[in-house]
């Protein structure tokens, strides 16, 4: 096979999305894509959701969008309009066929079913081995499940780990305008533990249980906690809804480096590349938008920027700081997320939490929260090493 432009190591959200975008860039037109993905990407394997202010590339494909959202904890509840923001949810399948449907229809993209066991930086680009085959490339591009050796007397380590269903009720119980964003109202045992719920119209919605902690739960704690929500929060019957279908899964949440890159021509995407925000787990809009800065460069200059990703070094310390105290007391995550809310514009939190925020902005968000867990973080940042409980 002739050697590519460009080679891209997994089809996930940051695969996926990175060939896209460079479909679309007229002046990468002459550029050839080999795309190595080992699994069919047949099923509706996770959604997305994220909030966006401008329209973006897969706007065709959004499932669903609401202009409100609700946060709800003991003694503060409230339903926030978005301003310029929506809220929008992807379907996985959705996703896969419509960018794989494009591709196929490009003779640029050859699209490959196989595993890439080893990608190396050369002198003059990749070369990439596996049960598809030895490839050579100009660039790689690798959006891999990371290889990370926990270390723990150094970094934190925590998951976002959930169970979800989508529900169908006999009672008009949803509000198909809201979506419940954080309803911190359940018990945290010492954990930051909410109740998500993405409503598709007044008798269906995504309902589910997550949990910030460093270990997952039995299947069956999860599915309680979400019968006690249809049963004693909305007021449901065990007859009067029903599970279309489950979801669950489980997002690393740590301040271990992730480097964006593997070498001079080798650039790392999606998680391996540090897109899911450590302290939230979002990453959707985060690999949209290396996507469009790796793009942007290799359109004008012929190569990556020296800086993949633009991450600014504030909102690591920021990341860190909250992993830190959800790790050593995950229970005052509930208070901190309350403060947030109530004291601060929405439109200022999904800027801070999209890291776009001015200096003067942080320490506005900084200045609404108790200083005192903050604090101690701090202090054991400053010491290098993570706090225990």
């Amino acid at each position: 096979m002739v050697p590519a432009d460009y080679l891209i190591a997994g089809g996930g959200a940051a695969g996926l999305s990175l060939a896209y975008h460079i479909s679309q860039e007229p002046r990468l037109a002459d550029k050839t894509v080999l795309l190595i993905e080992p699994e069919a990407k047949d099923q509706n394997d996770r959604t997305w959701s994220f909030w966006t202010a401008e329209p973006h590339l897969f706007e065709e494909i959004v499932a669903h969008e609401w202009d409100q959202v609700a946060f709800r904890s003991p003694g503060f509840e409230r339903v926030i309009g978005l301003g310029p923001y929506r809220y929008q949810m992807i379907r996985g399948l959705d996703f896969y066929n419509f960018v794989r449907r494009a591709l196929a229809a490009n003779p640029r993209f050859t699209l490959l079913r196989g595993t890439v066991d080893e990608l190396m930086d050369t002198p003059t680009g990749v070369r990439a081995h596996g049960s598809a085959g030895t490839f050579a490339a100009r660039y790689g591009f690798d959006s891999r499940p990371p290889a990370v050796v926990p270390n723990p007397g150094k970094h934190r380590y925590l998951l976002q780990h959930f169970v979800g269903w989508e529900v169908a009720t006999d009672a008009d119980v949803f509000d198909p305008a809201v979506v419940e964003f954080m309803d911190f109202r359940g018990p945290q045992h010492h954990e930051a533990r909410f109740i998500y719920v993405l409503p598709f119209g007044p008798r269906r919605a995504l309902v589910e249980y997550t949990l910030f902690s460093g270990q997952p739960l039995p299947r069956a704690e999860y599915e309680a906690h979400l019968v006690a929500y249809l049963q004693d929060t909305l007021g449901l019957a065990p007859g009067q809804y029903r599970v279309a279908a489950t979801e669950a899964g489980a997002i690393p949440m740590s301040d271990h480096p992730l480097p964006a890159r593997a070498g001079q021509h080798v650039i790392n995407l999606g998680t391996r590349g540090g897109r899911a925000k450590p302290s939230t787990g979002y990453a959707f809009r985060r690999i949209q938008a290396q996507s469009a800065r790796l793009v942007a460069a290799l359109a004008a200059t012929g190569r990556p920027p020296a800086d993949p990703t633009g991450d600014r070094w504030q909102f690591r310390l920021f990341d860190t700081l909250l992993l830190d105290i959800m790790q050593r007391r995950g229970e005052t995550t509930r208070d901190i997320f309350r403060q947030l809310f109530a004291r601060n514009p929405v439109a200022r939190i999904f800027r801070f939490l999209d890291e776009t925020t001015t200096w003067a902005d942080n320490l506005r968000v900084m200045r609404s929260v108790a200083p005192g867990p903050f604090l101690r973080s701090i202090g054991h940042v400053l010491r290098g090493r993570p706090g225990r409980r």
